[in-house]
């Protein structure tokens, strides 16, 4: 009986896909950021305050990846923002194909930054390479310190953590060195972020990296 590797071939294929799809991004001057994190982490908060502080300085638009349903989308687009929903019909994650036609459909070109958040589980995205050029993870407090011991792939696929809900920390039992270090381990070069989008602590940092990748720091101008 022949036996295939499908998962490899599929996974090869995207790479190639993702591949051609970041040189394009570099090309027009849109750095693309996948936003990966469980369901309920704040991504959707977190994009509208960076909307809100950064909105005035950077183009900004949002790929919304979800099995269904249009909220965040249109959430986006309240907070000022340019969107598009991408339903997923039952996929647990983007890859380059789908991430390319949510771009495609938006408009990208003229859009200095773009955020894809991606469906909301903590390991189905990290397997897949959608074309980002920078891959950042959420993690919230109320989920605890202890995520980079059950889902490593993660941590060391992305670029940054973001701790979000710090305003929270008083509530729930989460050692903040103790994630970083548990996380460093796994990713020695992951700049972590801790932060409270709700009080706005923290937000300068992560921002100001932000800003770094488009290659806007420090310059207000357009």
């Amino acid at each position: 009986m022949k036996v295939i590797e499908l998962k490899k071939t599929v996974t090869a294929s995207n790479d190639r896909d993702a591949d051609r799809l970041r040189k394009e991004l570099t090309q027009s001057g849109t750095v693309l950021i996948n936003l990966m994190s469980a369901a309920g982490s704040g991504k959707t908060t977190l994009l509208k305050r960076i909307i809100r502080d950064l909105g005035s300085r950077i183009s900004i638009g949002v790929a919304e990846a979800d099995i269904d349903a249009r909220v965040d989308a249109e959430a986006i687009e309240a907070a000022g923002a340019r969107s598009i929903q991408a339903h997923t019909d039952g996929m647990c994650h983007m890859d380059a194909g789908m991430t390319r036609t949510a771009l495609e459909e938006m408009g990208y070109a003229d859009l200095d930054l773009v955020f894809l958040e991606n469906v909301g589980n903590l390991i189905c995205p990290a397997e897949y390479d959608t074309g980002a050029q920078v891959n950042v993870m959420i993690l919230s407090v109320p989920e605890g310190d202890d995520k980079p011991l059950k889902y490593p792939l993660m941590f060391r696929k992305s670029d940054a953590l973001v701790i979000t809900k710090t305003d929270a920390m008083p509530w729930f039992s989460f050692d903040l060195e103790k994630c970083r270090e548990r996380a460093l381990r796994l990713n020695p070069s992951l700049n972590i972020f801790p932060m409270s989008a709700k009080t706005g602590d923290g937000m300068d940092a992560l921002e100001n990296w932000i800003l770094e990748k488009t290659g806007r720091a420090g310059n207000p101008g357009k």
